[in-house]
């Protein structure tokens, strides 16, 4: 479903931020160093998880310094929706994880559902090693924790730096919660 400039505008007038693009910044760099620290001997292959990650790769990946690989997976339990559904894999790269260490980059942990189908599948396809980082999560129970976490907020419906609402905002620059009348 396609939002109306009017419906975009008023969605967007009722949101709050909840985290500054310059706290973004800082929350990047931070999980650089972490996963440096972690990752740097170790010629990781970074799979984006699509479509969400692909900003938090965009902004993540230049601030890495060390011999990294860059892949994608895609599985979603959203397609545009704003509930979660089955996982739907549209992608999944089994042949190149086999033997590798991977990174598998995610915008967001909700309920750690698809993050914790994605780490199974990979260490079902011979990962010699899976390290999870989320650029978002929400303070609630999680099916699984990441490894590296870049900002931690309140259990909401969230858009921003990835995260969509009705396939929207991904763009946005920063952490917006979304007005409960819009969900």
């Amino acid at each position: 479903m396609k939002l109306t400039a009017t419906q975009y505008d008023a969605v967007a007038a009722r949101a709050e931020c909840l985290v500054t693009a310059a706290e973004m910044d800082a929350a990047l760099d931070s999980m650089a160093a972490a996963l440096t620290a972690q990752l740097a001997d170790k010629d990781p292959l970074v799979l984006c998880v699509m479509t969400g990650a692909v900003i938090a790769a965009g902004l993540l990946l230049p601030r890495l310094n060390f011999q990294l690989r860059v892949d994608y997976l895609h599985a979603s339990r959203y397609q545009g929706a704003t509930r979660g559904g089955e996982l739907a894999w549209r992608h999944r790269p089994s042949a190149a994880i086999r033997g590798e260490h991977i990174l598998i980059l995610d915008d967001i942990l909700d309920e750690g559902i698809t993050l914790a189908q994605v780490i199974r599948a990979c260490h079902e396809d011979g990962a010699a090693s899976v390290l999870s980082a989320v650029l978002v999560e929400k303070q609630r129970p999680h099916q699984c924790q990441a490894d590296v976490v870049g900002v931690v907020v309140a259990d909401r419906y969230l858009y921003g730096y990835g995260l969509d609402y009705k396939n929207y905002f991904r763009n946005a620059p920063g952490i917006f919660a979304v007005a409960d009348a819009d969900i």
